[in-house]
């Protein structure tokens, strides 16, 4: 379907608003449909001197970010996300614009005041970063692995306890988006981003092991032992063409749940996202081809590797200029195929986040 005008040019990353919850096909909506639209959520905050201040603050905040020198990395400040922090409880961090409303344009600008992520340049990593942070679970989850992981005295056990909790318990969209984001191979810092994302300065043996003796202190343990069957199942191509066993889906969840244990996998570098386990097949003598196998079933996993690129792929899309006109398109797809259809859902705390857990589903 053609693309609606809108009132103005808008940023790229406002039109992450523009396809939530508005099917093709919907009657033109005005205001005094939704619940809580920003506009209406920012006449309820002007009311509060303190809700009202803190808008203003946020918003020369955002005025500033968007100034920034290209060059630099357009850091938000910490005393703008504690502002943004500070809103969670207000009804403009649940607010939500709609495709064609009325004053759509002034509605996306409230809301991306609120949510400071449409200041952030093309380091999608850095983006996935803050939208963990504007979501209290998942910053409380994050930041406990961050300071069991971090400093000279860092236990790996209880570090790994930590990251198996943050993996286990965030939901998807925010953990995929924080270990999945895509980075341009140049953009060295948004790999490192990435790969920092683990903590791999305690997460991870300080010099490689073998990778049998590493299974076999995985085998060793029972929720590792079963965590490594579920990635052999889930991530194990079917034939030389690399058809995989079963969808995409199931072979990321499992991938992520060896995060955490002995075999936990990690990013090689900064520069791609091939992704391998942190040991050696150096002195494996007579066992080198299965200790080979086991390596490889990570580093050169077709099945593995095209999940991960895909998902980057989703992710990269929900910052792209054309990601309202492939939602719709996908809208299309799931009318034609009901078991593509996601549950019915409602807008919560994030409306971008939200948006993430209706599509995650589709592939």
């Amino acid at each position: 379907m053609a693309r609606p005008q809108n009132p103005r040019p808008l940023p790229p990353a406002l039109l992450l608003l523009l396809p939530l919850l508005l099917r093709a096909g919907d009657h033109l909506p005005t205001e005094g449909r939704f619940t809580n639209s920003c506009i209406q959520a920012r006449r309820k905050c002007q009311a509060d001197p303190t809700c009202n201040a803190t808008y203003h603050y946020l918003n020369s905040c955002a005025s500033s970010i968007s100034t920034s020198s290209p060059a630099e990395e357009p850091l938000v400040p910490e005393d703008c996300m504690e502002a943004a922090q500070q809103l969670r409880n207000s009804s403009l961090m649940s607010c939500t614009c709609h495709r064609r409303m009325k004053n759509q344009a002034t509605c996306l600008d409230i809301y991306w005041t609120i949510h400071p992520a449409r200041s952030l340049d093309s380091d999608l990593c850095l983006k996935f970063a803050m939208l963990c942070t504007l979501n209290d679970k998942c910053d409380r989850l994050r930041k406990a692995y961050g300071e069991a992981c971090s400093g000279s005295r860092c236990q790996r056990h209880t570090c790994q306890r930590q990251l198996r909790a943050f993996f286990e318990k965030a939901s998807e969209p925010h953990s995929q988006g924080l270990l999945l984001c895509p980075c341009a191979p140049t953009d060295q810092g948004c790999g490192q981003r990435r790969r920092n994302t683990i903590a791999p300065s305690c997460a991870l043996p300080s010099e490689a092991p073998n990778c049998l003796e590493l299974r076999h202190v995985c085998v060793s343990d029972p929720l590792c032992r079963s965590r490594l069957a579920d990635f052999q199942t889930h991530c194990h191509p079917m034939d030389i063409l690399g058809t995989c066993a079963t969808e995409q889906s199931r072979c990321l969840r499992a991938y992520m749940g060896l995060i955490g244990t002995a075999l936990t996998p990690n990013f090689v570098s900064n520069i791609n996202a091939s992704v391998a386990l942190s040991c050696t097949c150096r002195g494996s003598g007579n066992l080198q081809e299965e200790c080979e196998r086991l390596e490889e079933s990570f580093s050169h996993n077709p099945c593995l590797m095209e999940a991960i690129s895909a998902k980057m792929r989703f992710h990269s899309q929900l910052f792209s200029q054309d990601w309202a006109a492939s939602t719709f398109s996908v809208m299309e797809r799931q009318n034609k195929n009901p078991a593509l259809r996601p549950q019915p859902w409602v807008p919560t705390l994030f409306s971008c986040t939200l948006t993430l857990i209706l599509l995650s589903s589709l592939w």
